[in-house]
Protein backbone atom coordinates (compact mmCIF):
# COMPACT_ATOMS: atom_id res chain seq x y z
CA UNK A 1 0.00 0.00 0.00
CA UNK A 2 1.04 3.31 -0.82
CA UNK A 3 1.89 6.03 1.71
CA UNK A 4 -0.76 8.54 0.18
CA UNK A 5 -3.89 5.56 0.76
CA UNK A 6 -2.74 4.69 3.94
CA UNK A 7 -3.07 9.13 4.72
CA UNK A 8 -6.25 8.50 3.34
CA UNK A 9 -6.98 5.30 5.39
CA UNK A 10 -7.52 7.32 8.93
CA UNK A 11 -10.77 7.32 9.36
CA UNK A 12 -13.24 9.44 11.76
CA UNK A 13 -13.35 6.55 14.16
CA UNK A 14 -9.65 6.39 14.41
CA UNK A 15 -10.01 10.47 14.97
CA UNK A 16 -12.41 9.72 18.09
CA UNK A 17 -10.18 7.27 19.69
CA UNK A 18 -7.25 9.77 19.37
CA UNK A 19 -9.33 12.04 21.16
CA UNK A 20 -9.93 9.52 23.63
CA UNK A 21 -6.71 8.87 24.42
CA UNK A 22 -5.75 12.39 24.53
CA UNK A 23 -5.51 13.82 27.98
CA UNK A 24 -6.56 17.38 28.36
CA UNK A 25 -5.02 17.49 32.35
CA UNK A 26 -8.43 19.25 33.84
CA UNK A 27 -8.82 18.99 36.93
CA UNK A 28 -11.10 20.28 39.49
CA UNK A 29 -9.50 23.36 41.16
CA UNK A 30 -7.65 23.97 38.49
CA UNK A 31 -7.69 27.72 36.63
CA UNK A 32 -8.18 27.83 32.87
CA UNK A 33 -8.41 30.07 29.88
CA UNK A 34 -11.44 29.97 27.74
CA UNK A 35 -13.30 31.95 25.19
CA UNK A 36 -17.07 32.46 25.48
CA UNK A 37 -18.35 30.39 22.45
CA UNK A 38 -22.47 30.30 22.87
CA UNK A 39 -24.83 31.25 25.74
CA UNK A 40 -27.79 29.23 26.71
CA UNK A 41 -31.20 29.48 28.94
CA UNK A 42 -29.21 28.16 31.79
CA UNK A 43 -25.73 29.23 31.28
CA UNK A 44 -22.78 29.90 28.73
CA UNK A 45 -20.67 27.13 26.75
CA UNK A 46 -17.09 28.13 26.65
CA UNK A 47 -14.06 26.84 24.46
CA UNK A 48 -11.36 26.04 26.97
CA UNK A 49 -9.49 23.66 24.44
CA UNK A 50 -10.92 20.40 25.46
CA UNK A 51 -12.53 17.71 23.64
CA UNK A 52 -16.54 19.70 23.97
CA UNK A 53 -16.88 22.61 24.80
CA UNK A 54 -17.40 23.69 29.05
CA UNK A 55 -20.48 24.66 30.75
CA UNK A 56 -20.69 27.73 33.08
CA UNK A 57 -24.17 27.66 35.04
CA UNK A 58 -25.45 31.26 35.67
CA UNK A 59 -25.44 30.90 39.10
CA UNK A 60 -21.41 30.52 38.58
CA UNK A 61 -21.23 33.69 36.02
CA UNK A 62 -20.56 36.30 38.36
CA UNK A 63 -20.39 37.76 41.99
CA UNK A 64 -23.81 39.14 42.00
CA UNK A 65 -26.83 37.91 39.88
CA UNK A 66 -27.14 38.99 36.23
CA UNK A 67 -29.64 39.61 34.03
CA UNK A 68 -28.10 39.29 30.81
CA UNK A 69 -25.46 36.94 30.00
CA UNK A 70 -24.93 37.73 27.02
CA UNK A 71 -23.73 41.66 27.49
CA UNK A 72 -21.80 40.31 30.78
CA UNK A 73 -20.13 37.66 28.88
CA UNK A 74 -20.17 38.66 25.06
CA UNK A 75 -19.40 35.49 22.47
CA UNK A 76 -15.97 35.76 21.87
CA UNK A 77 -14.23 37.48 24.99
CA UNK A 78 -11.77 35.54 26.55
CA UNK A 79 -11.65 35.20 30.71
CA UNK A 80 -10.03 33.17 33.63
CA UNK A 81 -12.33 30.63 35.25
CA UNK A 82 -11.96 27.40 37.98
CA UNK A 83 -12.91 24.29 37.36
CA UNK A 84 -15.45 22.74 39.70
CA UNK A 85 -16.92 19.50 38.03
CA UNK A 86 -14.84 16.93 36.72
CA UNK A 87 -15.63 15.98 32.85
CA UNK A 88 -19.05 14.49 32.34
CA UNK A 89 -19.22 11.21 29.63
CA UNK A 90 -19.03 13.55 26.95
CA UNK A 91 -16.19 14.83 28.06
CA UNK A 92 -17.51 18.45 29.14
CA UNK A 93 -16.11 19.78 32.30
CA UNK A 94 -17.88 22.40 34.62
CA UNK A 95 -16.95 25.64 35.14
CA UNK A 96 -17.29 28.85 37.79
CA UNK A 97 -16.06 32.47 36.49
CA UNK A 98 -17.39 33.84 40.53
CA UNK A 99 -14.68 31.53 42.07
CA UNK A 100 -12.24 33.36 40.23
CA UNK A 101 -13.63 36.45 40.85
CA UNK A 102 -13.26 35.91 44.60
CA UNK A 103 -10.29 34.42 44.36
CA UNK A 104 -9.60 37.91 42.71
CA UNK A 105 -11.60 40.31 45.39
CA UNK A 106 -9.67 38.62 48.30
CA UNK A 107 -6.22 39.36 46.95
CA UNK A 108 -7.15 42.83 46.30
CA UNK A 109 -8.65 43.56 49.98
CA UNK A 110 -5.26 41.87 50.98
CA UNK A 111 -3.60 44.22 49.13
CA UNK A 112 -5.79 47.61 50.33
CA UNK A 113 -5.12 46.05 54.16
CA UNK A 114 -1.25 45.88 53.52
CA UNK A 115 -1.69 49.59 52.33
CA UNK A 116 -3.65 50.86 55.51
CA UNK A 117 -5.96 52.06 53.14
CA UNK A 118 -9.93 54.28 53.77
CA UNK A 119 -12.83 52.62 51.94
CA UNK A 120 -16.12 53.85 50.83
CA UNK A 121 -18.33 50.92 51.14
CA UNK A 122 -22.20 50.54 50.91
CA UNK A 123 -24.38 48.71 53.54
CA UNK A 124 -26.23 45.96 52.33
CA UNK A 125 -27.56 44.18 55.55
CA UNK A 126 -27.44 44.11 59.40
CA UNK A 127 -28.28 41.80 62.37
CA UNK A 128 -28.12 42.15 66.19
CA UNK A 129 -24.53 42.40 66.39
CA UNK A 130 -23.82 45.36 63.44
CA UNK A 131 -24.12 45.73 60.25
CA UNK A 132 -23.03 44.13 56.52
CA UNK A 133 -21.17 45.82 53.72
CA UNK A 134 -19.89 45.31 49.81
CA UNK A 135 -15.98 45.51 49.42
CA UNK A 136 -15.13 44.38 46.34
CA UNK A 137 -18.46 41.94 45.80
CA UNK A 138 -17.03 40.42 48.94
CA UNK A 139 -19.66 40.44 52.51
CA UNK A 140 -17.89 42.65 54.87
CA UNK A 141 -18.81 42.88 59.04
CA UNK A 142 -19.19 46.37 61.19
CA UNK A 143 -19.53 45.18 64.67
CA UNK A 144 -21.82 47.21 66.84
CA UNK A 145 -18.81 49.12 68.55
CA UNK A 146 -17.10 49.74 65.01
CA UNK A 147 -19.91 52.16 64.32
CA UNK A 148 -20.57 55.35 64.76
CA UNK A 149 -24.59 54.49 64.34
CA UNK A 150 -25.02 52.18 67.24
CA UNK A 151 -28.59 51.94 67.50
CA UNK A 152 -30.71 52.23 64.17
CA UNK A 153 -29.21 49.67 62.05
CA UNK A 154 -32.07 50.13 59.59
CA UNK A 155 -31.20 53.36 58.79
CA UNK A 156 -27.66 52.37 57.90
CA UNK A 157 -28.91 50.11 54.90
CA UNK A 158 -27.56 51.55 51.77
CA UNK A 159 -26.01 54.23 53.21
CA UNK A 160 -22.27 54.59 52.05
CA UNK A 161 -19.70 54.44 55.46
CA UNK A 162 -16.18 55.05 55.25
CA UNK A 163 -14.22 52.37 57.22
CA UNK A 164 -10.58 50.61 57.81
CA UNK A 165 -9.80 46.66 58.43
CA UNK A 166 -10.12 45.26 61.45
CA UNK A 167 -8.79 41.63 60.22
CA UNK A 168 -8.82 40.11 56.56
CA UNK A 169 -8.49 36.22 56.81
CA UNK A 170 -8.48 34.62 53.45
CA UNK A 171 -8.52 31.19 54.92
CA UNK A 172 -11.70 31.85 56.89
CA UNK A 173 -13.37 33.86 54.58
CA UNK A 174 -13.68 36.36 57.16
CA UNK A 175 -13.48 40.07 56.62
CA UNK A 176 -13.77 42.73 59.67
CA UNK A 177 -14.47 46.80 59.02
CA UNK A 178 -14.35 49.49 61.43
CA UNK A 179 -16.33 52.66 60.78
CA UNK A 180 -14.54 54.33 64.10
CA UNK A 181 -11.01 53.41 62.63
CA UNK A 182 -11.29 55.47 59.67
CA UNK A 183 -13.22 58.43 61.46
CA UNK A 184 -9.63 57.99 63.69
CA UNK A 185 -7.62 57.90 60.25
CA UNK A 186 -9.18 60.86 58.81
CA UNK A 187 -8.52 62.89 62.77
CA UNK A 188 -4.90 62.12 62.31
CA UNK A 189 -5.02 63.07 59.36
CA UNK A 190 -5.25 66.92 59.81
CA UNK A 191 -2.60 66.49 63.16
CA UNK A 192 0.98 67.39 63.45
CA UNK A 193 3.78 67.11 65.41
CA UNK A 194 4.13 70.23 67.94
CA UNK A 195 0.56 71.11 67.75
CA UNK A 196 -1.10 72.12 71.08
CA UNK A 197 -4.11 70.30 71.99
CA UNK A 198 -6.67 70.54 74.65
CA UNK A 199 -8.67 68.08 76.25
CA UNK A 200 -9.67 66.23 78.88
CA UNK A 201 -8.07 63.06 81.08
CA UNK A 202 -9.75 60.21 80.51
CA UNK A 203 -8.20 57.83 82.66
CA UNK A 204 -4.88 57.38 84.45
CA UNK A 205 -2.64 54.38 84.40
CA UNK A 206 0.54 53.72 86.49
CA UNK A 207 2.19 54.48 83.06
CA UNK A 208 0.53 57.63 82.26
CA UNK A 209 -2.73 59.60 81.34
CA UNK A 210 -4.86 59.13 78.36
CA UNK A 211 -6.49 62.22 76.93
CA UNK A 212 -9.63 62.61 75.00
CA UNK A 213 -9.82 65.66 72.74
CA UNK A 214 -11.26 66.76 69.62
CA UNK A 215 -12.83 62.77 68.70
CA UNK A 216 -8.87 61.32 69.38
CA UNK A 217 -7.51 59.96 72.52
CA UNK A 218 -3.89 60.37 73.32
CA UNK A 219 -1.09 58.80 75.94
CA UNK A 220 0.96 61.49 77.90
CA UNK A 221 3.09 59.11 79.59
CA UNK A 222 4.42 59.41 82.94
CA UNK A 223 7.80 60.42 81.47
CA UNK A 224 6.11 63.22 79.55
CA UNK A 225 4.61 64.73 82.11
CA UNK A 226 7.96 67.06 83.25
CA UNK A 227 11.74 66.91 83.10
CA UNK A 228 11.53 66.14 86.97
CA UNK A 229 10.76 62.60 87.83
CA UNK A 230 6.94 61.90 88.45
CA UNK A 231 6.12 60.05 91.37
CA UNK A 232 2.57 59.86 90.95
CA UNK A 233 0.34 60.89 88.56
CA UNK A 234 -2.69 61.65 90.57
CA UNK A 235 -0.98 64.16 92.49
CA UNK A 236 -1.11 66.41 89.34
CA UNK A 237 -4.35 65.54 87.70
CA UNK A 238 -6.82 63.54 88.06
CA UNK A 239 -9.71 61.66 85.53
CA UNK A 240 -12.21 64.78 84.11
CA UNK A 241 -9.28 67.38 84.13
CA UNK A 242 -8.60 69.83 81.25
CA UNK A 243 -5.43 69.61 79.87
CA UNK A 244 -2.90 71.48 76.97
CA UNK A 245 -0.18 69.23 76.02
CA UNK A 246 1.84 68.91 72.69
CA UNK A 247 1.69 66.46 70.33
CA UNK A 248 5.00 64.89 70.11
CA UNK A 249 4.29 61.67 67.58
CA UNK A 250 1.91 60.31 65.48
CA UNK A 251 1.86 56.93 64.36
CA UNK A 252 -1.63 56.30 61.68
CA UNK A 253 -0.68 52.85 61.14
CA UNK A 254 -1.45 52.01 64.77
CA UNK A 255 -3.90 54.67 65.65
CA UNK A 256 -1.43 56.03 68.07
CA UNK A 257 -0.65 59.99 69.35
CA UNK A 258 2.12 60.70 72.16
CA UNK A 259 2.00 63.88 74.15
CA UNK A 260 3.76 65.34 76.67
CA UNK A 261 3.73 68.66 78.90
CA UNK A 262 7.08 68.87 80.09
CA UNK A 263 8.16 70.32 76.50
CA UNK A 264 5.59 73.64 78.66
CA UNK A 265 7.79 73.62 81.55
CA UNK A 266 10.17 76.56 82.01
CA UNK A 267 12.05 74.67 84.86
CA UNK A 268 12.15 70.33 85.37
CA UNK A 269 9.45 70.11 87.97
CA UNK A 270 6.73 73.20 87.13
CA UNK A 271 4.28 70.77 86.07
CA UNK A 272 4.63 68.88 89.28
CA UNK A 273 4.37 72.69 91.13
CA UNK A 274 2.92 74.77 89.30
CA UNK A 275 0.31 72.66 87.07
CA UNK A 276 -2.56 75.38 86.47
CA UNK A 277 0.26 78.10 85.55
CA UNK A 278 1.94 75.77 82.96
CA UNK A 279 -1.79 75.17 81.71
CA UNK A 280 -3.10 78.31 81.84
CA UNK A 281 -0.08 80.15 79.93
CA UNK A 282 0.33 76.75 77.51
CA UNK A 283 -0.56 78.53 74.24
CA UNK A 284 2.68 81.39 74.64
CA UNK A 285 4.94 78.50 75.76
CA UNK A 286 3.65 76.35 72.66
CA UNK A 287 5.78 78.58 70.32
CA UNK A 288 8.64 77.74 72.17
CA UNK A 289 8.26 74.55 73.15
CA UNK A 290 7.48 74.19 69.19
CA UNK A 291 10.88 75.40 68.41
CA UNK A 292 12.87 72.94 70.64
CA UNK A 293 11.28 69.97 69.15
CA UNK A 294 11.89 71.05 65.69
CA UNK A 295 15.95 71.21 67.12
CA UNK A 296 15.76 67.77 67.88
Amino acid sequence: MSPESQDTSFSMEDFEKALDKHDYGFAVGQTVKGVIADHVNDGVYVDIGGKAAAFLPSQEAALRPVMDLSATLPVGDSFEFVVIRDQNADGQVTLSLRRRLLDQAWEKVKELETANSTLEVKVTGSNRGGVTADVEGLKGFIPRSHLNEKDNFEGLKGQVLSVKFLEVDLERKKLVLSERLAGQASRMASLQVGQLVSGQVASLKPFGAFIDFGGSTGLLHIKQVSDRYVESLSAVMKPGDTVQALIVNIDEGRGRIALSTKHLENYPGEMVEKTADVMATAESRAERARKKLEAQ
